[in-house]
């Protein structure tokens, strides 16, 4: 394979670009790289360029552009060759302008606003990214191999669309018409591993206490819900927590877009699917959740309870599937169970609220609250027993919570987890099933506890 540069294209840069200016150098190496690129295209299809190995692309476009910078009298240093190298290979074989960002583990969101404005999250701090699309259409190039590399697809009939990267990482994206101002696109970045007991203590998303107590409930199967809003880690800490699921269980997974990541073997992996083209071919998590309860599954793990399938969890908890764990968008504890009577009225089989209430009651055992505060640290700001129906729905007693009491010089949250006192009776069952827990962590000031509001 030879490329050869016409000695004759208009295209190419007519004049020299002093390397004193930043812009017209920027100008200089865009302009060389879509070139170099072109004639790749020109030369091999794009399927044909994706079977060519990665080492012998590299070769082929480093003598492409030595020979267009020879034939055209262009100054540029072996860092900015090489520079223009990569980057053409990650338009090939990767996101473009994106690669270097995906690559980068202090990355946790990705935000690109339109074809110039990209912005990323690092530590919780939003910033600028110093990348940029050409235009709008390669931003578009860029979308439509992220969501056609998972069997998806977005055009003008389907201009939203959610997908999962082969390496676990969330994307959604909006294309004009729903855009004004061109395509958007977010990426929600997960680790490439569970977060371990002590990096969770370090972080001091939650204390020793507390984190036994977790390990205790679901090792004695009690069904468990963490909640929290966008962000909050709810799915972090639900992998973590899947950790203390015995090999011995069958576990299966159902999620709109895979993202847990469970360490046992015995797991089967369920996930909804979008209408094909026709309009046709679409499972839902409720359909999911349904077919899971002829698998024989002895837990049930309900990535994010979003929808009418919240009605088919609740009837898993309480007919034998005990241990199941869900994620659940909310402002509270409290303001948990009301999503969850929203989500089950949604299925519209004529159940009344308090029917609904008895139902979330006797279901579920625990709720986690997840807390993103203002320095973008997340922790595990309540612990809460779910004791039954009270007069003003469903009752809950806290266990553990983090009391905040202002912000250091850095603007850095400070605060303490604290035990409010409160004994839950179901001890008696993780006793049952040899757990014990020392009288001592659950001791606080008794003015502290409380039923939660």
């Amino acid at each position: 394979m030879v490329f050869s540069p016409s000695s004759g294209g208009r295209d190419a840069v007519s004049r020299p670009l002093s390397s004193q200016s930043s812009a017209a150098s920027g100008e200089r190496h865009s302009h060389l790289k879509s070139k170099v690129h072109r004639k790749l295209l020109q030369s091999l299809n794009s399927e044909t360029l994706r079977l060519i190995s990665k080492e012998r692309l590299r070769g082929e476009i480093g003598r492409a552009v030595e020979k267009l910078l020879l034939l055209e009298n262009i100054p540029m240093t072996l860092p900015e060759r090489d520079r223009i190298i990569e980057e053409i290979l990650d338009e090939v074989f990767g996101l473009g302008p994106l690669e270097p960002l995906m690559k980068d583990p202090s990355i946790t969101d990705i935000l690109v606003n339109n074809s110039s404005k990209v912005y990323v999250e690092r530590r919780g701090v939003l910033q600028r990214a110093p990348i940029q699309f050409k235009d709008d259409k390669h931003l578009l190039h860029i979308i439509e191999k992220m969501v056609a590399a998972v069997g998806r697809r977005i055009d003008e009939a389907n201009p939203i669309v959610a997908a999962r990267l082969a390496d676990g990482s969330r994307v959604t994206a909006a294309i004009p018409p729903v855009t004004l101002d061109g395509p958007a696109l977010s990426i929600r970045r997960f680790g490439a591993r569970v977060l371990t007991n002590e990096e969770l203590l370090a972080n001091s998303t939650l204390t020793a206490p507390m984190l036994q107590l977790l390990k205790g409930c679901v090792r004695a199967r009690l069904n468990l819900v963490i909640s929290g809003g966008s962000g909050s880690g709810k799915t972090t800490l639900l992998n973590a927590l899947s950790r203390f699921i015995p090999e011995t269980e069958r576990i299966v997974t159902i999620e709109d877009i895979a993202e847990l990541m469970l360490q046992q073997q015995h797991v089967v992996r369920l996930e909804t699917r979008e209408a094909n083209i026709e309009g046709k071919g679409v499972v839902t998590q409720r359909d999911l959740m349904i077919n899971a309860l002829r698998m024989r599954p002895d837990r049930i793990i309900v990535g994010e309870a979003r929808g009418p399938e919240a009605l088919d969890m609740l009837q898993a908890m309480n007919t034998g599937h005990d241990g199941s764990m869900t994620t659940i968008h909310a402002n509270s504890p409290r303001d948990c169970f009301h999503r969850i009577e929203t989500m089950v009225l949604m299925a519209n089989m004529g159940l009344t609220e308090p029917v609904i209430r008895q139902q979330a009651a006797s279901a579920i055992q625990l709720v986690v609250h997840m807390a993103r505060l203002r320095d973008a640290s997340r922790k595990v700001s309540s612990v809460a027993e779910v004791v039954g129906l009270g007069q003003e729905g469903v009752g809950l007693e806290e266990i553990f919570r983090f009391e905040r009491s202002g912000l250091d010089e850095a603007r850095q949250v400070l605060g303490r987890f604290v035990a409010t006192g409160y004994r839950p009776p179901f001890l008696k069952r993780l006793s049952a099933c040899g757990i014990e827990m020392p009288e001592e962590m659950f001791r606080g000031p008794a003015e502290t506890r409380h039923t939660l509001p």
